[in-house]
Protein backbone atom coordinates (compact mmCIF):
# COMPACT_ATOMS: atom_id res chain seq x y z
CA UNK A 1 0.00 0.00 0.00
CA UNK A 2 1.42 3.38 -0.96
CA UNK A 3 2.19 5.53 1.93
CA UNK A 4 -0.32 8.96 1.57
CA UNK A 5 3.00 10.87 2.14
CA UNK A 6 4.68 10.09 -0.90
CA UNK A 7 1.12 9.65 -3.04
CA UNK A 8 1.68 12.53 -5.94
CA UNK A 9 -1.68 14.62 -5.69
CA UNK A 10 -4.01 15.09 -8.29
CA UNK A 11 -3.14 17.79 -10.63
CA UNK A 12 -5.94 20.90 -10.01
CA UNK A 13 -7.75 20.37 -13.07
CA UNK A 14 -8.08 16.49 -12.32
CA UNK A 15 -9.67 17.72 -9.40
CA UNK A 16 -12.54 20.00 -11.07
CA UNK A 17 -13.27 17.96 -14.12
CA UNK A 18 -13.97 15.02 -11.25
CA UNK A 19 -16.28 17.78 -9.76
CA UNK A 20 -18.20 18.47 -12.99
CA UNK A 21 -18.98 15.07 -13.93
CA UNK A 22 -19.77 14.38 -10.83
CA UNK A 23 -22.45 16.99 -10.45
CA UNK A 24 -24.23 16.57 -13.42
CA UNK A 25 -22.83 14.26 -15.37
CA UNK A 26 -20.33 14.10 -18.72
CA UNK A 27 -23.29 16.25 -21.00
CA UNK A 28 -22.44 18.78 -18.23
CA UNK A 29 -18.97 19.31 -19.99
CA UNK A 30 -20.80 21.14 -22.94
CA UNK A 31 -21.50 23.94 -20.49
CA UNK A 32 -18.71 24.46 -18.46
CA UNK A 33 -17.22 28.24 -18.45
CA UNK A 34 -13.69 26.71 -19.83
CA UNK A 35 -12.28 30.24 -19.20
CA UNK A 36 -13.30 29.97 -15.56
CA UNK A 37 -11.46 26.33 -15.29
CA UNK A 38 -8.47 27.99 -17.28
CA UNK A 39 -7.99 31.04 -14.75
CA UNK A 40 -8.08 28.82 -11.81
CA UNK A 41 -5.58 26.09 -12.54
CA UNK A 42 -3.39 28.54 -14.21
CA UNK A 43 -0.03 29.33 -11.83
CA UNK A 44 -0.33 32.15 -9.53
CA UNK A 45 1.35 34.75 -10.77
CA UNK A 46 4.55 36.27 -8.21
CA UNK A 47 3.99 39.34 -7.83
CA UNK A 48 0.40 41.47 -7.94
CA UNK A 49 1.40 43.17 -10.94
CA UNK A 50 1.40 39.80 -13.04
CA UNK A 51 -1.60 39.32 -11.74
CA UNK A 52 -3.31 42.33 -12.75
CA UNK A 53 -1.43 41.92 -16.44
CA UNK A 54 -3.01 38.85 -17.00
CA UNK A 55 -6.71 40.09 -16.15
CA UNK A 56 -6.44 41.74 -19.73
CA UNK A 57 -5.54 38.30 -21.00
CA UNK A 58 -9.10 37.31 -19.69
CA UNK A 59 -11.28 39.71 -21.29
CA UNK A 60 -10.90 43.28 -19.47
CA UNK A 61 -10.59 46.46 -21.27
CA UNK A 62 -8.66 48.31 -18.14
CA UNK A 63 -8.14 47.20 -14.84
CA UNK A 64 -6.79 49.68 -11.22
CA UNK A 65 -5.77 47.80 -8.00
CA UNK A 66 -5.34 50.06 -5.07
CA UNK A 67 -3.83 47.55 -1.92
CA UNK A 68 -3.18 49.04 1.33
CA UNK A 69 -1.10 46.87 3.98
CA UNK A 70 -0.69 48.02 7.15
CA UNK A 71 2.94 49.34 7.58
CA UNK A 72 3.60 49.84 4.09
CA UNK A 73 2.57 52.70 1.89
CA UNK A 74 -0.55 52.22 -0.24
CA UNK A 75 0.05 50.26 -3.71
CA UNK A 76 -1.24 50.80 -7.07
CA UNK A 77 -1.66 48.70 -9.99
CA UNK A 78 -2.78 49.01 -13.48
CA UNK A 79 -2.95 47.33 -16.88
CA UNK A 80 -5.16 48.10 -20.01
CA UNK A 81 -6.74 50.69 -21.39
CA UNK A 82 -8.50 54.45 -19.27
CA UNK A 83 -9.87 54.84 -23.13
CA UNK A 84 -9.49 52.04 -25.45
CA UNK A 85 -10.78 53.98 -28.50
CA UNK A 86 -8.43 57.09 -27.53
CA UNK A 87 -5.27 54.48 -26.41
CA UNK A 88 -5.02 55.88 -22.98
CA UNK A 89 -3.59 53.53 -20.51
CA UNK A 90 -5.11 52.76 -17.31
CA UNK A 91 -3.65 55.00 -14.52
CA UNK A 92 -4.59 54.87 -11.10
CA UNK A 93 -5.88 57.65 -9.90
CA UNK A 94 -8.66 57.96 -12.19
CA UNK A 95 -12.02 58.00 -11.92
CA UNK A 96 -14.80 55.06 -11.32
CA UNK A 97 -18.00 54.53 -11.48
CA UNK A 98 -18.28 52.98 -8.15
CA UNK A 99 -22.13 51.70 -8.28
CA UNK A 100 -23.70 50.31 -5.25
CA UNK A 101 -20.08 50.64 -2.95
CA UNK A 102 -22.23 54.13 -2.39
CA UNK A 103 -24.07 51.82 -0.34
CA UNK A 104 -21.58 51.63 2.45
CA UNK A 105 -21.86 55.37 2.79
CA UNK A 106 -25.74 55.84 2.82
CA UNK A 107 -24.95 53.50 5.49
CA UNK A 108 -22.84 55.47 7.56
CA UNK A 109 -24.91 58.47 6.75
CA UNK A 110 -27.86 56.73 8.28
CA UNK A 111 -25.64 55.42 11.08
CA UNK A 112 -24.80 59.32 11.92
CA UNK A 113 -28.70 60.24 11.65
CA UNK A 114 -29.81 57.71 13.85
CA UNK A 115 -26.82 58.23 16.45
CA UNK A 116 -27.55 62.21 16.65
CA UNK A 117 -31.81 61.31 17.25
CA UNK A 118 -32.83 62.81 13.98
CA UNK A 119 -33.90 59.04 12.71
CA UNK A 120 -34.98 56.23 14.33
CA UNK A 121 -34.38 52.77 12.83
CA UNK A 122 -37.46 51.42 14.02
CA UNK A 123 -39.55 53.51 12.18
CA UNK A 124 -41.64 52.72 9.34
CA UNK A 125 -41.62 53.67 5.58
CA UNK A 126 -45.35 55.01 6.30
CA UNK A 127 -43.85 57.09 9.35
CA UNK A 128 -41.49 58.79 6.71
CA UNK A 129 -43.07 58.37 3.46
CA UNK A 130 -47.04 59.10 4.42
CA UNK A 131 -47.71 59.60 0.56
CA UNK A 132 -46.92 55.74 -0.31
CA UNK A 133 -48.84 54.11 2.28
CA UNK A 134 -51.01 51.53 -0.19
CA UNK A 135 -48.61 52.50 -2.56
CA UNK A 136 -46.01 50.26 -1.05
CA UNK A 137 -46.92 47.00 -0.19
CA UNK A 138 -46.31 46.98 3.91
CA UNK A 139 -45.18 50.18 3.91
CA UNK A 140 -46.90 50.10 7.60
CA UNK A 141 -44.61 47.38 8.78
CA UNK A 142 -41.25 47.85 6.67
CA UNK A 143 -38.63 49.55 8.96
CA UNK A 144 -35.24 51.83 8.18
CA UNK A 145 -33.55 48.98 9.69
CA UNK A 146 -35.27 46.60 7.05
CA UNK A 147 -34.27 48.54 4.41
CA UNK A 148 -30.77 49.13 5.29
CA UNK A 149 -30.52 45.20 5.45
CA UNK A 150 -32.47 43.86 2.22
CA UNK A 151 -34.86 42.68 4.31
CA UNK A 152 -38.16 45.25 3.56
CA UNK A 153 -39.83 42.59 0.46
CA UNK A 154 -39.96 45.63 -1.52
CA UNK A 155 -39.09 45.22 -5.25
CA UNK A 156 -36.16 46.14 -6.65
CA UNK A 157 -36.37 48.67 -9.04
CA UNK A 158 -33.53 47.38 -11.73
CA UNK A 159 -34.91 44.33 -11.89
CA UNK A 160 -37.95 46.04 -14.13
CA UNK A 161 -38.00 45.39 -17.79
CA UNK A 162 -35.63 47.81 -19.71
CA UNK A 163 -34.05 49.85 -16.68
CA UNK A 164 -30.52 49.51 -18.06
CA UNK A 165 -31.13 50.19 -21.69
CA UNK A 166 -33.13 53.47 -20.52
CA UNK A 167 -32.37 53.92 -17.07
CA UNK A 168 -34.88 56.93 -14.88
CA UNK A 169 -33.42 60.39 -15.44
CA UNK A 170 -34.64 61.72 -11.39
CA UNK A 171 -35.55 59.33 -8.24
CA UNK A 172 -39.43 60.27 -8.72
CA UNK A 173 -39.40 58.46 -12.43
CA UNK A 174 -37.17 55.48 -10.75
CA UNK A 175 -39.36 54.87 -7.56
CA UNK A 176 -42.79 54.93 -10.11
CA UNK A 177 -41.36 51.45 -11.65
CA UNK A 178 -42.19 49.72 -8.30
CA UNK A 179 -45.35 51.31 -6.77
CA UNK A 180 -48.27 49.33 -6.37
CA UNK A 181 -46.21 46.22 -7.06
CA UNK A 182 -46.94 43.28 -4.58
CA UNK A 183 -43.57 42.80 -2.12
CA UNK A 184 -41.07 40.07 -3.07
CA UNK A 185 -42.01 38.90 0.75
CA UNK A 186 -43.30 39.43 4.24
CA UNK A 187 -41.17 42.57 5.83
CA UNK A 188 -38.41 40.98 7.93
CA UNK A 189 -38.61 37.27 6.88
CA UNK A 190 -36.31 37.08 3.90
CA UNK A 191 -32.93 39.09 2.60
CA UNK A 192 -33.10 40.05 -0.97
CA UNK A 193 -31.10 42.68 -2.52
CA UNK A 194 -32.90 45.55 -3.73
CA UNK A 195 -31.64 48.82 -4.64
CA UNK A 196 -35.00 50.62 -4.05
CA UNK A 197 -34.20 50.49 -0.50
CA UNK A 198 -31.55 52.63 -1.01
CA UNK A 199 -33.27 54.99 -3.20
CA UNK A 200 -35.88 55.03 -0.34
CA UNK A 201 -32.44 55.55 2.23
CA UNK A 202 -31.62 58.64 0.00
CA UNK A 203 -34.75 60.38 -0.30
CA UNK A 204 -35.09 60.06 3.65
CA UNK A 205 -31.83 61.56 3.94
CA UNK A 206 -32.69 64.31 1.98
CA UNK A 207 -35.91 64.89 3.58
CA UNK A 208 -33.95 64.92 7.14
CA UNK A 209 -31.27 67.44 6.73
CA UNK A 210 -32.61 69.12 3.52
CA UNK A 211 -30.24 69.02 1.41
CA UNK A 212 -28.65 66.00 -1.03
CA UNK A 213 -27.67 63.15 0.35
CA UNK A 214 -24.43 63.55 -0.86
CA UNK A 215 -23.83 66.69 0.22
CA UNK A 216 -23.91 64.82 3.56
CA UNK A 217 -21.50 61.99 2.53
CA UNK A 218 -19.37 64.76 1.61
CA UNK A 219 -19.39 66.91 4.77
CA UNK A 220 -19.61 64.45 7.25
CA UNK A 221 -18.00 61.31 6.21
CA UNK A 222 -15.51 62.88 2.72
CA UNK A 223 -14.10 65.82 4.04
CA UNK A 224 -13.30 64.62 7.37
CA UNK A 225 -11.51 61.83 5.71
CA UNK A 226 -9.85 64.03 3.12
CA UNK A 227 -11.08 62.81 1.05
CA UNK A 228 -10.90 65.02 -2.32
CA UNK A 229 -11.72 62.81 -5.38
CA UNK A 230 -14.90 61.48 -4.70
CA UNK A 231 -18.26 62.56 -6.38
CA UNK A 232 -21.42 62.36 -6.13
CA UNK A 233 -22.46 61.43 -10.46
CA UNK A 234 -20.67 62.29 -13.63
CA UNK A 235 -22.09 65.90 -13.41
CA UNK A 236 -19.91 66.93 -11.39
CA UNK A 237 -16.86 64.37 -12.49
CA UNK A 238 -14.13 65.99 -14.86
CA UNK A 239 -15.02 63.31 -17.71
CA UNK A 240 -11.53 63.27 -18.78
CA UNK A 241 -10.54 61.65 -15.83
CA UNK A 242 -13.44 59.33 -15.94
CA UNK A 243 -12.19 55.84 -16.84
CA UNK A 244 -14.34 54.58 -19.87
CA UNK A 245 -16.74 51.96 -19.26
CA UNK A 246 -17.59 48.97 -21.72
CA UNK A 247 -20.27 45.90 -21.85
CA UNK A 248 -19.80 42.68 -23.87
CA UNK A 249 -21.44 43.03 -27.14
CA UNK A 250 -21.69 46.50 -26.91
CA UNK A 251 -18.77 48.18 -28.27
CA UNK A 252 -20.00 51.93 -27.36
CA UNK A 253 -18.22 53.42 -24.46
CA UNK A 254 -20.75 53.83 -21.14
CA UNK A 255 -18.57 56.20 -19.12
CA UNK A 256 -21.71 58.96 -20.46
CA UNK A 257 -24.38 57.36 -19.17
CA UNK A 258 -25.65 58.31 -15.92
CA UNK A 259 -26.85 55.36 -13.87
CA UNK A 260 -26.62 57.98 -10.65
CA UNK A 261 -23.44 56.31 -9.50
CA UNK A 262 -21.27 57.91 -7.26
CA UNK A 263 -17.38 58.31 -8.62
CA UNK A 264 -14.54 57.87 -6.81
CA UNK A 265 -10.77 56.83 -7.42
CA UNK A 266 -9.48 53.51 -5.78
CA UNK A 267 -7.28 55.33 -3.43
CA UNK A 268 -10.42 57.31 -1.93
CA UNK A 269 -12.38 54.14 -1.43
CA UNK A 270 -10.09 52.79 0.23
CA UNK A 271 -8.67 55.17 2.53
CA UNK A 272 -12.90 55.51 3.27
CA UNK A 273 -12.95 51.71 3.39
CA UNK A 274 -10.13 51.10 6.22
CA UNK A 275 -11.33 53.85 8.32
CA UNK A 276 -14.60 52.47 8.14
CA UNK A 277 -12.72 49.31 9.45
CA UNK A 278 -10.80 50.45 11.62
CA UNK A 279 -13.59 52.17 13.73
CA UNK A 280 -11.78 56.23 12.69
CA UNK A 281 -14.63 57.17 10.78
CA UNK A 282 -17.10 57.03 13.58
CA UNK A 283 -17.98 59.15 16.60
CA UNK A 284 -18.74 57.46 19.99
CA UNK A 285 -21.74 55.11 19.95
CA UNK A 286 -21.45 54.92 16.14
CA UNK A 287 -19.75 52.31 15.49
CA UNK A 288 -22.34 49.93 17.39
CA UNK A 289 -24.76 51.42 15.46
CA UNK A 290 -23.68 50.53 11.99
CA UNK A 291 -22.21 47.08 12.96
CA UNK A 292 -25.96 45.77 13.97
CA UNK A 293 -27.27 47.29 10.62
CA UNK A 294 -24.95 46.67 7.66
CA UNK A 295 -21.82 45.04 6.24
CA UNK A 296 -18.05 46.30 6.29
CA UNK A 297 -17.49 45.61 2.67
CA UNK A 298 -19.20 45.67 -0.96
CA UNK A 299 -19.26 44.99 -4.74
CA UNK A 300 -20.84 47.45 -7.15
CA UNK A 301 -21.79 47.29 -10.82
CA UNK A 302 -23.40 49.21 -13.08
CA UNK A 303 -23.28 48.41 -17.24
CA UNK A 304 -19.27 48.88 -18.22
CA UNK A 305 -18.17 49.14 -14.70
CA UNK A 306 -17.36 46.89 -11.71
CA UNK A 307 -15.53 46.67 -8.28
CA UNK A 308 -14.83 44.79 -5.32
CA UNK A 309 -13.83 46.76 -2.25
CA UNK A 310 -13.00 44.61 0.51
CA UNK A 311 -11.15 44.60 4.40
CA UNK A 312 -9.02 41.48 4.69
CA UNK A 313 -8.14 41.04 8.49
CA UNK A 314 -5.89 38.29 8.73
CA UNK A 315 -3.12 39.99 6.54
CA UNK A 316 -4.73 43.98 7.74
CA UNK A 317 -4.87 45.17 4.36
CA UNK A 318 -7.67 47.24 1.85
CA UNK A 319 -7.93 45.68 -1.60
CA UNK A 320 -10.00 47.62 -4.08
CA UNK A 321 -10.19 46.08 -7.76
CA UNK A 322 -12.11 48.05 -10.05
CA UNK A 323 -12.54 46.73 -14.09
CA UNK A 324 -13.95 48.83 -16.67
CA UNK A 325 -15.22 45.94 -18.64
CA UNK A 326 -18.45 43.51 -17.68
CA UNK A 327 -21.09 41.08 -19.26
CA UNK A 328 -20.81 37.80 -20.15
CA UNK A 329 -18.47 35.65 -17.44
CA UNK A 330 -16.61 39.12 -16.44
CA UNK A 331 -18.25 39.04 -13.02
CA UNK A 332 -16.89 35.44 -12.29
CA UNK A 333 -13.29 36.18 -13.61
CA UNK A 334 -13.02 39.21 -11.53
CA UNK A 335 -13.89 38.19 -8.17
CA UNK A 336 -11.50 34.77 -9.19
CA UNK A 337 -8.89 37.86 -10.13
CA UNK A 338 -9.48 39.13 -6.40
CA UNK A 339 -8.88 36.25 -4.70
CA UNK A 340 -5.94 35.58 -6.63
CA UNK A 341 -4.51 39.21 -5.97
CA UNK A 342 -5.26 38.73 -1.88
CA UNK A 343 -3.61 34.95 -1.76
CA UNK A 344 -0.36 36.53 -3.65
CA UNK A 345 -0.29 39.10 -0.80
CA UNK A 346 -0.93 36.45 2.02
CA UNK A 347 2.01 34.61 0.55
CA UNK A 348 3.84 37.49 -0.04
CA UNK A 349 3.06 38.21 4.01
CA UNK A 350 4.02 34.86 4.87
CA UNK A 351 7.47 34.52 3.21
Amino acid sequence: MMNKKTKDPAPPWRKILSLVLIAGGITSLFFVPWILVRILISPLPDTVQGQVNKAIDYGFDGIIVYVDEAGKPPAFYTAGWHDRDKKIPAYPDALFKIASISKLYDAVAITRLVHDHRLSLDKTVADYFPELAGRIENAEKITLRMMVQHRSGIPNLTDTPGFWENPPQNSKDALELILDLPADFEPGKKHRYSNTNYLLISELIERTTGYSTFKYIREEILTPLGLENTFGSIHDADMDNVMSGYYVGNENDLKDVDYGSMLATAEDVGIFLRALNDGSLFEDGEEEIYSSIYVFDHTGWVPGYQSIARYHKDIDAVVIQFNNSNGGYNWNIAEIVYRRIVKILRRQQSS
